[in-house]
């Protein structure tokens, strides 16, 4: 899914380029990343090895593990029950590799849009959502996009690498502490529809769920998050082989394969047909309502026939709509559709019995609304990816 930076050629060169010198060059500068393991890679069976190899006792992994994923520590000496000689042994041999908030903007209306540092110094974006009802977390999934959705920003950016579970988890936190300082309301809902495919990271995605959900980790109730996709079949007949208990989110946008093509290249791969299929069994399998998102464009997919298309699809599973306000981004190629005609549209589905919720964006004014995650922040962003490259070539 995909909400990010505008991309260009010598931008996509300097993300190789980047890419090379922190995968690379990175470890020549700083040996010690060489040996030292990133502890929340592991699982809490092989942490217990690392204590019995270093002739301490086994219990004292569930005591990290708890301080790793329960009370979100990142750094070793928070962990206040261990002994001194505990947390050396600790810090001498992993890492935590913490997210960071880089970059913060709010809202008029109290969005908060983020920009996350991850170790390598890849930036992602997250943004909390509040309403009266919920306050939400926004999250990525990957570091750009392999997608080219042609109205989503990110979908303009390379894909550089996929985020960890770890990762993942620390946008929550991060996020989930947000909500709780500056506006004291729990974080109540999750959703990975910021930067990239989740089920193109299909395993750190499941991962960070895990983490999320469980009584040992956030204890989130997975009712609560939902997973949005541009629509990988395969993978969404894997979710429901896997028994995934989130909601599931298909990002739509339109219900025939020439327009879905156009403006979604994946669905030349995974047409219509395929995805209904798959959404089938998903249902069959879990017994869980999907929702389809809409953005509705300007005289591209706003029409009446447009809506009896929709209307169609919604007929394979019990579903809902989410018709969602367009947000430009920076080329214009589409617009946002008339109130009229956004009105039109969906009393048409609501007509057919279909649950329909049409979606205000929010965060604007900071380019925090669907599709347009860092377009404030491109000219930091690649002013720093500019200098490390140059560094680099040097």
């Amino acid at each position: 899914m995909c909400w990010a930076l505008n991309n260009s050629t010598n931008l996509r060169n300097i993300n190789r380029v980047i890419y090379q010198y922190l995968f690379v060059n990175l470890y020549q500068l700083n040996p010690a990343l060489e040996t030292k393991k990133d502890i929340r890679s592991l699982t809490l069976d092989e942490l217990k090895k690392v204590f019995v190899e270093n002739g301490d006792q086994a219990f004292r992994a569930k005591q990290v593990y708890e301080w790793l994923w329960k009370k979100s520590a990142t750094s070793f000496d928070l962990m206040t029950n261990l002994s001194k000689a505990t947390r050396e042994l600790l810090d001498k041999n992993f890492v935590i590799n913490a997210v960071k908030v880089d970059d913060m903007q709010i809202s008029s209306d109290r969005t908060i849009k983020n920009a996350f540092k991850l170790y390598d110094s890849n930036i992602v974006e997250g943004v909390l959502i509040p309403t009266p009802n919920r306050m939400t977390a926004c999250i990525s999934s990957q570091v750009g996009c392999s997608l080219t959705c042609k109205f989503c920003a990110t979908g303009k950016l390379e894909r550089l690498r996929n985020l960890n579970a770890d990762e993942i988890y620390d946008q929550v936190v991060l996020i989930k502490n947000q909500a709780e300082e500056k506006y004291k309301t729990p974080l109540s809902n999750i959703v990975y529809m910021g930067m990239g495919e989740p089920l193109l990271n299909y395993k750190n995605v499941m991962d960070s769920i895990q983490k999320i959900t469980s009584p040992e980790g956030l204890n989130m109730s997975p009712q609560r998050i939902t997973v949005s996709t541009a629509g990988v079949s395969k993978m969404i007949m894997k979710l429901a082989d896997d028994g995934a208990k989130f909601n599931l989110a298909l990002s739509l946008h339109a219900a025939n394969d020439q327009k879905r093509n156009y403006i979604m290249p994946i669905n030349e791969s995974n047409s219509l047909e395929a995805l209904a299929e798959a959404l089938k069994y998903f249902y069959e399998k879990t017994e869980t309502r999907v929702t389809y998102e809409y953005i509705a464009f300007k005289d591209f997919n706003d029409s009446l026939q447009d809506a009896k298309e929709l209307a169609a699809f919604c007929k394979h599973i019990p579903c809902k709509v989410n018709i969602i306000e367009y947000n430009p981004i920076d080329d214009g190629e589409f617009q946002q559709t008339t109130n009229e005609r956004l009105d039109a549209f969906a009393k048409f589905l609501e007509s057919k019995n279909i649950i329909v919720n049409v979606r205000r964006s929010r965060g604007k004014d900071i380019d925090a609304a669907c599709g347009q995650l860092a377009n404030k922040n491109k000219e930091g962003f690649v002013t720093r990816k500019m200098k490390v490259a140059k560094k680099v070539q040097e």
